[in-house]
């Protein structure tokens, strides 16, 4: 049985925002180009500077009534569950329920687990039981907890979130135990980094997964995050796309830039995101590579050159 996918696409901005005016300058380009979110993403440690996600989104949701904000992804595993509850229902409530957690294991920077004294080893079970942990709390109720990680007596968290529930959860990953817990645990899948045809053979197995355990959702959030530079030609996009993939994650980025990244011309880049929707991306996580500047120039461009030869949005 198929994942019950959205019938409608949607587009989002993944970026960092480093000042309220640079937030205040992206809500704008976001709202005028009729994108529906904004994303930011996670670390304690990382190759270069990062704010905290939980920080920048209520930034955005006290500057626009109407976009949803999206961590991609957030990593619980270098937190206590209780704690995250307390954030991410503050931010749904405040948001009027515009918030999608987006969570992941991570994994590719050790030093930040030993500074949050977690075991590297233990990511994956530690974000299971966290899950667990975030839905017992935001219920509202009086709850208890006794698990392999974690452990609590009888406590009540209020406020709720603003959705019964809490808001989704989309999990991140690209190992069989990924696609489980996106299959059995969450309401969605985000990728990064993969082809059309893995995150098709993603879907199909968290499908499976989802089926087995004997759930049933109106509609299964499907996203990607998708790096994307636009040039005159591809050789162009990509030689800057690189560079600063490569600097980013302090490694030869070289061949991942060339593989998963959306570069070049428009009709480079549409047909890109054409394979993507065939395979199944409802939601399309977008980051512009480049300055400020570049990326504000990107996303206008993007509305008016690609978004037209789609096809779907």
């Amino acid at each position: 049985m198929p994942l019950p996918l959205s019938a409608d696409v949607t587009f989002g901005l993944h970026s960092q925002m480093p000042t309220v005016a640079d937030t205040r300058k992206l809500v704008r380009a976001a709202e005028a180009g009729g994108f529906s979110a904004l994303a930011v993403g996670d670390h304690l440690a990382f190759a270069l500077p990062i704010l905290d996600p939980f920080v920048q989104l209520a930034q955005v949701v006290a500057l626009s009534d109407t976009l949803k904000v999206h961590t991609s992804v957030y990593l619980l595993p270098l937190r206590h569950p209780a704690l995250v509850a307390k954030q991410a229902a503050t931010l749904d409530r405040v948001s009027g329920g515009r918030f999608v957690m987006g969570l992941g294991v991570g994994g590719e920077f050790p030093g930040e687990f030993a500074a949050a004294g977690v075991p590297h080893n233990q990511r994956g079970a530690r974000l299971n039981e966290g899950i667990e942990v975030l839905r017992k709390l935001w219920t509202g109720e009086p709850v208890a907890h006794e698990g392999r990680h974690f452990s609590f007596p009888e406590t009540q968290m209020l406020p709720t979130p603003a959705r019964p529930g809490g808001p989704p959860l989309w999990v991140g990953g690209r190992t069989e135990a990924a696609f489980r817990r996106a299959g059995t645990l969450c309401d969605g899948y985000v990728s990064y980094v993969v082809t059309p045809d893995q995150y098709r053979s993603a879907l199909e197995s968290i499908a499976l997964h989802y089926e087995a355990a004997g759930r049933s959702h109106a509609e299964y959030g499907t996203s990607h995050l998708l790096f994307m530079r636009l040039g005159r030609t591809y050789e162009e996009a990509y030689d800057a796309a690189n560079a600063l993939l490569s600097k980013r994650y302090a490694m030869d980025f070289s061949r991942a830039t060339g593989r998963y990244a959306a570069l070049g011309a428009p009709a480079d880049i549409a047909s890109f995101l054409q394979q993507f929707h065939a395979a199944g991306v409802r939601h399309f996580e977008l980051e512009f590579l480049g300055t400020p500047e570049e990326r504000d120039v990107q996303i206008e461009q993007f509305g008016r050159e690609v978004r037209p030869l789609l096809g779907f949005a």
